[in-house]
Order: C-alpha cells, then structure tokens, then sequence
C-alpha cells in the first residue's frame, strides 16, 4: 500500500494510516476516506487501497466498495473546504487503569531524579536540546503562538529558541505546504516529514499524576525528554523515528486511555519548546532529558 499510496497528499495518507477498530467509527471512516480519495483514483483502487488499509478488521461482505459508491456523489474536490475529522478512533479514559498508575506514587522529583541529564543553571537549556533532538540543519516550524510561526533550517534558529514557545516536533520536508482548505501556509501536515516523535500531553490531573502516567508510558517506549508547559502539564517527548505507525497508534491510544490528549497525534501539531518561553513568560522547564534514547 506504501508504494500505491506515496504520491497521494499528505493528509489523505493519515488517513490511511490510521483506521479506527470496528465499533469505534470504521463505517464512517471507509466513507470519509473514499470521499477524499476520488480525485486522486479510480474506484477500483479505492476499494484496494481501503481493504489493504483494514487488513485484520471483520468487514463486512461489500461494506467497502458501498462506501465507494456512495461517497462518488459527495466526492471532495481539491481546493474544496472539506470536513474529514477523522471519526471518534480513540478510547476513552480508563479511569481505574489511571487511578491504579497514579497510585504509584511517583512524581516530578522522582522524573528529575531518574533524568540521565540535568540542567540546573539559569539559562535555558533550548539550543543544547534541540542540537540533540535535531541533529544536522533540518527543517523546523517554531513560534511564538500558534499564530505567529515560521519554517526555518535549524541554524537560522540559533540563539533564538530561548525565546520561543512552541515547536513541531518533527522536521519539517519543505517550506511551505497547502492546508486542507488549499491555502499556502509554512505550517500544515502537508509539509510534515516522517515522524520523529510522538509528544503526550495530558489536560487534566495534577503534574505528579501526569508524571506517574508518563513514567509508566516509558516501560513501553523511549521517553527522550519531559518538558514543563509553563501552565498545568507536562510534556512527554517520545523517539518514535522508523517505528510503523501502527505501533505508535497503538502505543498512542493506551496514552489516551490513560488521559493522554489525542490531538498530538497529528504530526503536524505544535508542542512546548523545551527550554523555551511560554506567551505569559514563564519558562517551559526541562526536568527529564535522555538523549540515548535518540538514533
């Protein structure tokens, strides 16, 4: 499917990649996803592209190519301002699994002391990280605000990220990009490379229990850096370079089940700058940093 699928646009291959469980919205998915893909094949190949993508899940006989013909009539157009949220994949939070991880105990002193490397000066430690993080002059989208960003190589950035808030914490493949409604802009899923981390964040429960819930997560993948919002959460950077998006899915719901925010899951997602400055200027504070865990 990788190969049939390599020239579709960006956003049209997450899609794709990321089909819900039966009973989680897999019907209206199959109709959302053939939608946006009219354009692009024929549907023939719809129907091959969408079966290769639920290989494993029980469809039912002819469920997808009626998806086909019905979303023929409600085809989206190119340019063409279209809803295609993609349906209600996630799960919801299993609060006793939660209460059962939080009651660990464990915590933000516990996270700097488990941190391989401390930063405990008054400078902010945003270009050392990044150097790690981002090795080589890729690509970057890094702002002030959601609204006021830009796409620049790594060393056009030096000695400015102090400053800054947010991050893609993913290279980016190109300058620009087009967004879903065919808008130029430097910052889109469009113009996202490959993914290299997956960030969880969590909107509720106190920063110790957000802690607890990202030290469990690190039994199963590489936490690479914890980073301060500079409000009421904690950020998890996990490596997830070369790993199928699958498994990170995978992994990526059993965070959102645990209260994790599925909205990072999007690549092209802004997250906290590590060692960075919030809007209000509080400081965006690093208390866990491995970088060994970075290939």
């Amino acid at each position: 499917m990788k190969a049939i699928a390599s020239d579709l646009p960006q956003f049209v291959r997450d899609l794709l990649s990321s089909p819900p469980k039966r009973g989680e919205g897999l019907n209206l998915w199959l109709f959302r996803t053939a939608r946006v893909l009219h354009p692009y094949r024929l549907s023939s190949e719809i129907v091959q592209l969408l079966a290769a993508a639920t290989a494993g899940e029980p469809i039912r006989a002819r469920e997808i190519e009626r998806a086909v013909e019905r979303s023929a009539t409600a085809a989206w157009k190119p340019g063409q301002r279209a809803a295609v949220t993609r349906a209600h994949a996630w799960p919801r939070v299993n609060a006793e699994q939660r209460e059962a991880v939080v009651a660990t105990g464990l915590g933000l002193v516990d996270l700097w002391e488990l941190s391989p490397v401390r930063f405990t000066n008054d400078q902010s430690s945003a270009e050392e990280i990044i150097d790690r993080l981002f090795p080589g002059d890729p690509l970057l989208c890094i702002g002030k605000s959601s609204s006021q960003f830009v796409t620049r190589h790594r060393e056009n950035w030096r000695g400015r990220l102090a400053d800054m808030s947010l991050i893609v914490p993913s290279p980016m493949s190109a300058r620009t990009g087009r967004t879903q409604d065919g808008k130029e802009s430097e910052h889109t899923l469009e113009n996202v490379g490959p993914r290299r981390f997956l960030v969880i964040e969590q909107d509720s429960g106190t920063i110790d229990e957000q802690v607890a819930v990202l030290l469990h997560l690190a039994e199963r993948a590489p936490l690479a850096l914890a980073v301060h919002s500079g409000g009421k959460s904690i950020h998890g950077w996990f490596f997830a370079a070369g790993q199928p998006e699958e498994q990170l899915r995978a992994f990526m719901r059993y965070a959102v089940s645990l209260g994790g925010d599925q909205a990072t899951w999007t690549r092209s997602q802004f997250v906290r700058m590590p060692g960075g400055t919030r809007a209000d200027g509080n400081p965006q504070v690093v208390y866990f940093f491995n970088p060994k865990t970075i290939k």
